[in-house]
Protein backbone atom coordinates (compact mmCIF):
# COMPACT_ATOMS: atom_id res chain seq x y z
CA UNK A 1 0.00 0.00 0.00
CA UNK A 2 2.91 2.47 0.62
CA UNK A 3 4.51 1.47 -2.23
CA UNK A 4 1.18 2.18 -4.29
CA UNK A 5 1.48 5.69 -2.53
CA UNK A 6 4.90 6.57 -3.40
CA UNK A 7 3.75 5.73 -7.05
CA UNK A 8 0.84 7.70 -6.88
CA UNK A 9 2.85 10.69 -5.64
CA UNK A 10 5.49 10.01 -8.47
CA UNK A 11 3.71 10.42 -11.00
CA UNK A 12 1.38 13.10 -9.73
CA UNK A 13 5.22 14.88 -9.76
CA UNK A 14 5.64 14.30 -13.04
CA UNK A 15 2.64 15.55 -14.35
CA UNK A 16 2.63 18.73 -12.44
CA UNK A 17 6.32 19.12 -13.87
CA UNK A 18 5.25 18.61 -17.68
CA UNK A 19 2.63 20.88 -16.95
CA UNK A 20 4.92 23.15 -15.76
CA UNK A 21 7.37 22.87 -18.53
CA UNK A 22 4.17 22.98 -20.92
CA UNK A 23 2.55 25.78 -19.53
CA UNK A 24 6.08 27.87 -20.01
CA UNK A 25 6.84 27.01 -23.25
CA UNK A 26 3.48 27.90 -24.40
CA UNK A 27 3.25 31.35 -22.93
CA UNK A 28 6.59 32.59 -24.19
CA UNK A 29 5.85 30.94 -27.77
CA UNK A 30 2.51 32.29 -28.07
CA UNK A 31 4.19 35.44 -27.31
CA UNK A 32 6.69 35.83 -30.00
CA UNK A 33 3.99 34.29 -32.31
CA UNK A 34 2.18 37.53 -31.49
CA UNK A 35 4.91 38.99 -32.35
CA UNK A 36 5.48 37.10 -35.98
CA UNK A 37 1.70 38.09 -36.47
CA UNK A 38 2.32 41.61 -36.57
CA UNK A 39 4.98 41.54 -38.44
CA UNK A 40 3.91 39.68 -41.34
CA UNK A 41 0.85 41.86 -41.07
CA UNK A 42 3.21 44.82 -41.68
CA UNK A 43 5.17 43.47 -44.38
CA UNK A 44 2.11 41.72 -46.43
CA UNK A 45 -0.09 45.26 -46.27
CA UNK A 46 3.37 46.97 -46.30
CA UNK A 47 2.25 49.58 -44.09
CA UNK A 48 4.87 50.84 -41.81
CA UNK A 49 3.74 49.81 -38.32
CA UNK A 50 6.48 52.52 -36.14
CA UNK A 51 4.22 55.50 -36.18
CA UNK A 52 2.28 53.27 -33.78
CA UNK A 53 6.04 52.87 -31.64
CA UNK A 54 6.35 55.29 -28.54
CA UNK A 55 6.95 58.72 -28.96
CA UNK A 56 8.35 60.72 -25.94
CA UNK A 57 6.09 63.62 -24.40
CA UNK A 58 3.50 63.12 -26.96
CA UNK A 59 -0.04 62.30 -26.65
CA UNK A 60 0.42 60.09 -29.60
CA UNK A 61 2.99 58.22 -28.25
CA UNK A 62 1.53 56.89 -25.38
CA UNK A 63 -0.33 54.39 -27.12
CA UNK A 64 3.34 53.04 -28.12
CA UNK A 65 3.86 51.83 -24.82
CA UNK A 66 1.47 48.98 -25.39
CA UNK A 67 2.46 48.94 -28.68
CA UNK A 68 6.04 49.13 -29.54
CA UNK A 69 6.82 46.07 -28.45
CA UNK A 70 5.01 44.26 -30.63
CA UNK A 71 6.78 46.48 -33.72
CA UNK A 72 9.44 45.34 -35.51
CA UNK A 73 11.56 46.96 -38.00
CA UNK A 74 12.18 44.32 -40.35
CA UNK A 75 12.82 40.81 -40.22
CA UNK A 76 16.74 40.47 -38.82
CA UNK A 77 15.19 42.77 -35.80
CA UNK A 78 12.26 40.36 -34.98
CA UNK A 79 14.31 37.12 -35.31
CA UNK A 80 17.06 38.28 -32.79
CA UNK A 81 14.44 39.38 -30.61
CA UNK A 82 12.40 36.19 -30.65
CA UNK A 83 15.38 33.82 -30.17
CA UNK A 84 16.20 35.83 -27.03
CA UNK A 85 12.21 35.86 -25.65
CA UNK A 86 11.94 32.10 -26.24
CA UNK A 87 14.84 31.34 -23.86
CA UNK A 88 14.37 34.07 -22.01
CA UNK A 89 10.57 34.23 -20.56
CA UNK A 90 10.63 30.39 -20.57
CA UNK A 91 12.97 30.56 -17.91
CA UNK A 92 10.87 33.59 -16.28
CA UNK A 93 7.88 31.17 -16.28
CA UNK A 94 9.44 28.05 -15.07
CA UNK A 95 12.22 28.96 -12.72
CA UNK A 96 10.75 31.56 -10.96
CA UNK A 97 6.64 30.88 -11.20
CA UNK A 98 5.15 32.78 -8.74
CA UNK A 99 6.49 35.89 -9.61
CA UNK A 100 6.70 35.51 -13.54
CA UNK A 101 3.36 37.08 -14.08
CA UNK A 102 3.98 40.28 -12.66
CA UNK A 103 7.58 40.56 -13.85
CA UNK A 104 6.80 40.26 -17.20
CA UNK A 105 3.43 42.74 -17.44
CA UNK A 106 6.01 45.38 -14.87
CA UNK A 107 8.75 44.99 -17.18
CA UNK A 108 6.49 45.28 -20.70
CA UNK A 109 4.37 48.76 -19.31
CA UNK A 110 6.72 50.42 -17.11
CA UNK A 111 9.63 50.16 -19.49
CA UNK A 112 8.09 51.70 -22.45
CA UNK A 113 6.70 54.35 -20.22
CA UNK A 114 10.49 55.43 -18.74
CA UNK A 115 11.12 55.51 -22.35
CA UNK A 116 7.86 58.22 -22.88
CA UNK A 117 9.46 60.06 -20.10
CA UNK A 118 13.50 60.24 -21.44
CA UNK A 119 13.68 59.15 -24.62
CA UNK A 120 15.00 60.65 -27.77
CA UNK A 121 12.55 62.63 -29.83
CA UNK A 122 12.39 59.36 -32.54
CA UNK A 123 9.65 56.26 -32.45
CA UNK A 124 10.72 53.16 -30.08
CA UNK A 125 10.00 49.77 -31.54
CA UNK A 126 10.54 46.43 -30.57
CA UNK A 127 10.66 44.30 -27.59
CA UNK A 128 14.24 44.46 -27.14
CA UNK A 129 13.08 46.58 -23.48
CA UNK A 130 11.62 42.98 -22.49
CA UNK A 131 14.60 41.39 -23.56
CA UNK A 132 17.19 43.39 -20.90
CA UNK A 133 14.40 43.19 -18.71
CA UNK A 134 14.13 39.50 -18.88
CA UNK A 135 17.70 38.95 -18.56
CA UNK A 136 18.37 41.63 -15.75
CA UNK A 137 15.82 40.11 -13.93
CA UNK A 138 17.30 36.09 -14.24
CA UNK A 139 20.47 37.68 -13.23
CA UNK A 140 20.19 39.40 -10.24
CA UNK A 141 17.94 37.01 -9.05
CA UNK A 142 20.96 34.31 -8.89
CA UNK A 143 22.77 37.24 -7.11
CA UNK A 144 19.90 38.14 -4.58
CA UNK A 145 19.26 34.95 -4.16
CA UNK A 146 22.09 32.68 -3.70
CA UNK A 147 20.64 29.44 -4.51
CA UNK A 148 22.41 27.19 -6.22
CA UNK A 149 19.81 26.87 -8.77
CA UNK A 150 19.53 30.87 -9.43
CA UNK A 151 23.15 31.28 -9.44
CA UNK A 152 23.37 28.58 -11.94
CA UNK A 153 21.11 30.68 -14.14
CA UNK A 154 22.68 33.41 -13.86
CA UNK A 155 26.13 32.28 -15.38
CA UNK A 156 23.86 30.97 -17.93
CA UNK A 157 22.22 34.30 -18.92
CA UNK A 158 25.66 35.72 -18.58
CA UNK A 159 27.00 33.10 -20.97
CA UNK A 160 24.65 33.34 -23.67
CA UNK A 161 23.72 37.62 -23.07
CA UNK A 162 26.57 38.70 -21.50
CA UNK A 163 27.65 40.79 -24.66
CA UNK A 164 24.25 42.83 -24.25
CA UNK A 165 25.35 45.15 -21.93
CA UNK A 166 26.76 46.94 -24.17
CA UNK A 167 23.55 48.12 -25.44
CA UNK A 168 22.72 50.01 -22.67
CA UNK A 169 24.60 52.59 -24.07
CA UNK A 170 24.41 55.00 -26.61
CA UNK A 171 26.83 52.73 -29.04
CA UNK A 172 24.60 53.43 -32.21
CA UNK A 173 22.58 56.28 -32.79
CA UNK A 174 19.71 54.16 -34.61
CA UNK A 175 19.04 51.63 -31.34
CA UNK A 176 17.11 52.93 -28.84
CA UNK A 177 19.16 52.45 -26.06
CA UNK A 178 17.14 54.07 -23.59
CA UNK A 179 14.73 50.95 -24.06
CA UNK A 180 17.45 48.36 -23.22
CA UNK A 181 18.66 50.71 -19.62
CA UNK A 182 15.22 50.73 -18.94
CA UNK A 183 14.66 47.38 -19.37
CA UNK A 184 17.31 46.07 -17.38
CA UNK A 185 17.14 48.61 -14.73
CA UNK A 186 13.50 47.67 -13.78
CA UNK A 187 14.43 43.60 -14.63
CA UNK A 188 17.50 44.21 -12.08
CA UNK A 189 14.90 46.27 -9.42
CA UNK A 190 11.72 43.66 -9.46
CA UNK A 191 14.98 41.30 -9.02
CA UNK A 192 15.38 42.55 -5.64
CA UNK A 193 12.19 42.90 -4.47
CA UNK A 194 11.23 39.55 -5.54
CA UNK A 195 13.95 37.94 -4.23
CA UNK A 196 12.05 36.20 -1.56
CA UNK A 197 9.54 34.66 -4.12
CA UNK A 198 9.68 31.20 -5.87
CA UNK A 199 12.00 29.97 -3.02
CA UNK A 200 13.97 26.60 -4.47
CA UNK A 201 12.97 22.89 -4.44
CA UNK A 202 14.21 20.69 -2.36
CA UNK A 203 15.76 17.33 -4.22
CA UNK A 204 15.54 14.02 -2.33
CA UNK A 205 19.42 13.83 -1.67
CA UNK A 206 19.05 17.49 -0.04
CA UNK A 207 16.30 16.21 2.45
CA UNK A 208 18.00 13.07 3.24
CA UNK A 209 20.89 15.12 4.33
CA UNK A 210 18.82 17.58 6.11
CA UNK A 211 17.31 14.86 8.62
CA UNK A 212 20.52 12.39 8.81
CA UNK A 213 21.19 12.12 12.46
CA UNK A 214 25.15 12.63 11.74
CA UNK A 215 27.08 13.70 15.36
CA UNK A 216 27.60 17.53 14.91
CA UNK A 217 30.53 19.41 17.37
CA UNK A 218 29.21 21.50 19.39
CA UNK A 219 25.49 19.86 19.38
CA UNK A 220 23.50 18.78 22.16
CA UNK A 221 24.78 16.57 25.44
CA UNK A 222 23.11 13.38 24.05
CA UNK A 223 25.07 14.00 20.88
CA UNK A 224 28.09 14.23 22.94
CA UNK A 225 27.75 11.18 25.00
CA UNK A 226 27.00 9.74 22.13
CA UNK A 227 30.75 10.57 20.72
CA UNK A 228 32.05 9.28 24.40
CA UNK A 229 30.20 5.84 23.37
CA UNK A 230 31.85 5.74 19.89
CA UNK A 231 35.46 6.74 21.60
CA UNK A 232 35.14 5.07 25.32
CA UNK A 233 39.25 5.15 25.66
CA UNK A 234 40.27 7.82 23.86
CA UNK A 235 43.44 9.85 25.08
CA UNK A 236 42.72 13.04 23.50
CA UNK A 237 39.07 13.09 24.19
CA UNK A 238 39.73 16.25 26.19
CA UNK A 239 41.10 17.98 23.08
CA UNK A 240 38.72 17.24 21.44
CA UNK A 241 35.68 18.63 23.27
CA UNK A 242 37.48 21.81 22.85
CA UNK A 243 36.20 21.38 19.09
CA UNK A 244 32.35 20.92 20.03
Amino acid sequence: MNGEKYNLSEIKEEDLEKAKIFSSALFSISFVLLLWAVHFMQWSLQIDFSNFGVYPRSIKGLSGILASPLIHSDFEHIFTNSISLLVLVFGLFYFYREASFTVFAVVYLLSGAIVWLVGRQSYHIGASGIVYGMAAYVFFAGLFRRDKRSMALSLVVVFLYGGMIWGVFPVAPEISFESHLSGALIGAGLAFIFRKYDPPEKYDWEEDDAQSDDLDYGDTPEKIDRTDELFPDDPDDDDRRLFR
